[in-house]
């Protein structure tokens, strides 16, 4: 009963502060214990001060001397707006409004001979230059990538696509971080119900701390527990300008250098940005590489299990010959000497993702010749399955997105598990399984699996292949643009 005393009369304090008058002493109350709050007082005059007011580890304290504190002390102007050398000045009427501005870096000034408050932003300019994509590597192409700043995000983006049909419209998420996130899209271009429905759904977030753009997502999608993610995360201004074209939208997140957008198929987390700029030849062939890869990644394994414990007799005698020989000395079924290689094989990718760079490669690299050379010397592993665990995880490697990475090792162990109770017939019920799955998700109420369901033929064009840039005239149908052609109507 005490615990909850104190707690009500802490919450009572809090507000009473809250609804107080704007105030020095108020400040002061506000900010105790907080040893980066700063208080100036600058004499122009016997009778005239000036007070300061700020947080000393948001602010650029080089343009504090600069802009305020220099042109204060020899001010003789009646007003103190005339002296700063500052065009953003706010007027701050009241309490709750000076703890904004000053918590999202600016400075307090209350000039006392005239009862006046304001408000100049002086934000801490801390943030890294920008860098080129280390998760969406190309060899050809744009070299920048976002950085965690969102203004120099949001002018990356309009750098290429300088149009007045581009709209940026910001929220707020996080009742303690107050995460800024920006919803662009083109007016006019993209579908008034995607604008409608991210705006809605932003309005119902409710949770206290955001740090990332993949925590925002998780608020915003419509199946939370399924493995394949329904916003496209990166970190490419191309990517996001060309999406934003097609007639997507684009949400970025203050704070981390990875946009969302939305909406997305299962088929564009198999779209590389190098598609559009390699031949269309060549693309197409990448692309339908990238298929031929994921299915082999997932499938490999559980038909090998599959053939070794249910189907024997569907491999021909040679091949039956050399993995009779190869497992003759083995501890370990099909199932439990393939489940161990790939938790291995797992174990070493995260290792090697989570060592400095050099390192990580030297391990990935090390780590499976060691490893997979010792279990089949020690005889916990088969060498036909040392060299069918290798051809998976490399075929894995081949999807350009990282979130479809991981949902493929999920969907492999899983189709593991089902080849060993039931053999191929297991494989193919998994994979019924899962194509039912993805007919059934949604990305911002959008069909997931489109447009192979619901079908849009014309659509195929950028789908399996990619079809010449000349002959692609129209944009995607299924994302249900305003403007379908992409190109102007000639007299």
């Amino acid at each position: 009963m005490f615990w909850k005393k104190k707690q009500i009369e802490s919450k009572l304090a809090a507000q009473s502060i809250a609804e107080s008058e704007l105030s020095i002493e108020a400040l002061k109350k506000s900010l105790v214990q907080m040893d980066d709050a700063e208080f100036v007082e600058i004499d122009i005059s016997d009778i005239r001060k000036i007070h300061l007011v700020y947080i000393r580890t948001l602010i650029d304290t080089e343009k504090l001397n600069e802009s305020i504190i220099n042109p204060l002390t020899n001010c003789s102007k009646p007003s103190i707006q005339d002296c700063i050398v500052n065009s953003s000045i706010i007027h701050i009427p009241i309490f709750i409004e000076a703890k904004k501005q000053l918590f999202s870096g600016s400075i307090l000034l209350f000039d006392s001979s005239q009862n006046l408050w304001l408000a100049v932003p002086l934000q801490n300019p801390i943030g890294r230059a920008i860098e080129t994509s280390e998760t969406e590597t190309i060899l050809f192409g744009a070299k920048d990538s976002f950085s965690e700043q969102v203004e120099q995000n949001i002018t990356l983006i309009r750098r290429r696509l300088p149009i007045h049909e581009l709209k940026a419209e910001k929220f707020t998420v996080g009742s303690m971080s107050e995460t800024s996130v920006v919803l662009m899209y083109i007016e006019g271009l993209t579908n008034p119900d995607f604008v409608s429905t991210v705006k809605e759904k932003i309005s119902e977030i409710n949770f206290d701390l955001f740090f990332d753009s993949s925590q925002v997502a998780v608020f915003m999608e419509e199946h939370q527990n399924s493995i394949f993610p329904q916003f496209q995360q990166t970190d490419r201004p191309d990517v996001v300008a060309y999406s934003l074209g097609l007639g997507k939208i684009t949400l970025l997140v203050d704070n981390t250098p990875f946009a969302l957008v939305a909406p997305i198929t299962f088929f564009h987390l198999f779209q590389s940005p190098e598609d559009y700029i390699n031949r269309w030849v060549v693309s197409s062939f990448l692309r339908i590489l990238r298929y031929i890869s994921f299915i082999l990644s997932i499938t490999l394994i559980p038909f090998y299990v599959a053939l070794t414990t249910h189907h024997y007799q569907m491999i021909p005698m040679q091949t039956l010959l050399v993995l009779v020989d190869s497992r003759s000395k083995l501890p370990f079924t099909p199932f439990w000497e393939a489940f161990i290689m790939l938790i291995f094989i797992e174990i070493i990718k995260e290792a090697s993702l989570r060592m400095p760079t050099k390192t990580g490669q030297t391990l990935g690299v090390i780590g499976g010749i060691v490893i997979g050379q010792a279990a089949v010397e020690a005889g916990f592993a088969s060498k036909v399955l040392i060299v069918m665990v290798g051809i998976s995880t490399i075929a894995s490697f081949l999807i350009p997105n990282y979130l479809m990475t991981k949902a493929n090792s999920l969907i492999q162990l899983m189709l593991l598990v089902f080849s060993s109770l039931l053999g191929i017939i297991g494989i193919a019920l998994g994979s019924i399984a899962i194509l039912a799955h993805l007919n059934s998700l949604s990305s911002i109420k959008q069909p997931y699996f489109s447009p192979v369901s619901p079908f849009f033929g014309k659509d195929w064009i950028d789908l399996f292949i990619r079809g010449p840039l000349d002959k692609m005239l129209e944009r995607p149908e299924h994302l249900k643009p305003l403007k379908l052609k992409r190109y102007k109507t000639r007299r």
